[in-house]
Order: C-alpha cells, then structure tokens, then sequence
C-alpha cells in the first residue's frame, strides 16, 4: 500500500497516522487468518478511496466495494472530504491492481449501512476502516456491527475500525456526523453477537509508547496516532467477529 502515502516511491518512512494503522490492521488479520486468497469473497462497507479494495483484488480476492449514494455523499458533505470515490475507477487510483484484473474481480454497489441489502451474503470476509461511526447515532453503529454479520457465510471474519472515545466512558459523542464509541459502547456490541453465537476478539490496552502517547492538535503534526475531537481525546479501534454456525 505504499504508493497511497509515498507516490514517488522514494522509501520514505511510514508515517505514524492511525488510518495507516487501520489500513495494515484490517489486511494483517485477514491475511493471518488465510483470507486474502484468490477467489475468495470480500465485502467492503463505506469504502471511499481506500486502498484495500485493489489490495485485496490483487491477490485474486473477488471484490464487492460498497458506498453510499452519490446524492448522500453531497447532502452529508462527504464529497467535499477527498475520500468519496464516486466510482469503481477511482479505488485503483494508486494503481495496486493491474486494471484488468480490477475491472475483473471488482463491482460496486451502493449500499445504505444501516439497511444492508439481503443479497448480500456468503462472503468469506468483510470490512470497514472507520465507516460505522458516521451512520448518526452510537445505536445505529451498533445495530451496523450486529447486522453486517448476516453477510457473512459461517466461520467467516469481520474486521471493522472505528473511532474510541480513550478519555472518557461516561461522556461522549452520541449522535451526529461523527459519534465516538466508548468502552462500554464496544462491550455492547461483543455481548450482542455473542448472544448471536457469534465470537469477537478485543483488546482495550493502549499503547505505551511516545506515539501513542502523544495527542494531536491542529496544526497537526507527524505522530497521528490519537487526536483531540471537540473535548475528547480518540484514536482507532478495530473490531474482529468470527460468524457463529447458529444465527439471530
């Protein structure tokens, strides 16, 4: 994934910012666990113009990349971000996939997170790299986790990130463009899909070091590992779901 942050190519080091983080966490796990493999099936939510999608097609993964609406994308003010694609085209902008095969093993479809069409089902894996907190509500996150795990086939992993409210589990942002899930919000969603016979994977330790220590403010500067949002300090948090055999 190198070209997204060093286009030149000149060997530059990777730069301490959580989306690089969620990027490799996401292919990490599913590489670990033997799912970026040729013709397997993965589905992608809120992609934008995340490099994962001609990742995973590169390595022979049969690609579903889902957004929102075009006409979402302007009400909601997410085209103006420079991380709305638009269209299929503009996730191998980077060229991480031989355009062939891109056009081969990629289709898109517009998806509403929050309505997940019943098609969609039987994938091998699916992902998000901090899309679910954008859906309005702290419930309507939740209720996106619990209900992606109907697109999977059994035994098949999620691997979602999204923003962690590290500096309070009381106060937060509960609603609006952008909601911060605290400690206790993320043990709701592990206990809702347990209860589906679901296993989950988490982990709240912080890290120790001066990077992840260190609170990113405007003007930002090169460690963006946690930053400040409107009073709260966040950085990312991934969550990983094993679908159960049995379901809701």
């Amino acid at each position: 994934m190198r070209p997204v942050w060093d286009v030149t190519l000149s060997g530059m080091d990777i730069p301490v910012h959580r989306k690089i983080w969620e990027w490799a966490f996401i292919a990490a796990t599913l590489e670990r666990h033997h799912l970026i493999t040729p013709g397997l099936r993965g589905l992608g939510f809120g992609v934008g113009k995340e490099p994962l999608v001609s990742l995973f097609a590169s390595q022979g993964c049969l690609v579903t990349a889902s957004d929102q609406s075009v006409e979402e994308a302007v009400t909601s003010g997410w085209t103006a971000s420079n991380q709305f694609a638009g269209n299929v085209n503009r996730m191998n902008e980077h060229g991480l996939c031989d355009p062939e095969l891109f056009d081969r093993l990629v289709n898109f479809r517009t998806v509403d997170m929050r309505n997940i069409p019943d098609d969609l089902r039987d994938f091998d894996f699916t992902w998000s790299s901090c899309a679910f907190e954008h859906l309005g509500t702290i419930e309507d996150g939740i209720g996106f986790i619990v209900n992606q795990t109907e697109c999977l086939r059994p035994g098949g992993l999620a691997v979602h990130t999204t923003e962690f409210n590290v500096s309070s589990n009381a106060g937060t942002i509960s609603s609006g463009p952008t909601v911060l899930f605290r400690e206790k919000d993320l043990k709701l969603i592990a206990k809702k899909l347990k209860r589906r016979g679901n296993s989950v994977t988490m982990d709240f330790r912080l890290g120790t070091s001066e990077f992840d220590r260190h609170v990113d403010r405007p003007p930002w500067s090169g460690a963006h590992l946690r930053l400040e949002h409107e009073g709260y300090e966040v950085t990312s948090y991934a969550v990983v779901v094993r679908k159960g055999t049995r379901s809701k």
